[in-house]
């Protein structure tokens, strides 16, 4: 087992961990670390798989790409808890409503 296949496959788990977590929970601070999950996962992907031949140096424009999505995704996490904040204090709640209660 190459160590490209374990990131590969490491990254592919953390996905779909995130994916499952993102549509299950009803908390939104869940689903905010459910995202940050897949997106680690998407990063640990592109960073295994950046080397071109078992050889080879690896290519450093996904290296640069996980770079600029780790800055993305600390300004994206920032906004999604401020925006939960604000909701909880707007509503007193920081959960999804469930479609059947009124």
């Amino acid at each position: 087992m190459t160590s490209v296949l374990v990131f590969a496959l490491t990254g592919v788990g953390l996905i779909v961990l995130g994916l499952y977590a993102l549509l299950v929970q009803r908390h939104l601070l869940r689903k905010v670390l459910a995202f940050n999950v897949i997106g680690s996962g998407v990063f640990l992907l592109l960073a295994g798989l950046a080397r071109r031949a078992p050889g080879a140096e690896p290519d450093p424009v996904p290296q640069a790409m996980v770079l600029t999505g780790i800055v993305v995704a600390v300004a994206a996490t920032a906004l999604a808890l401020a925006m939960i904040q604000a909701l909880r204090s707007a509503t007193g709640r920081a959960r999804l409503d469930d479609p059947g209660e009124d």
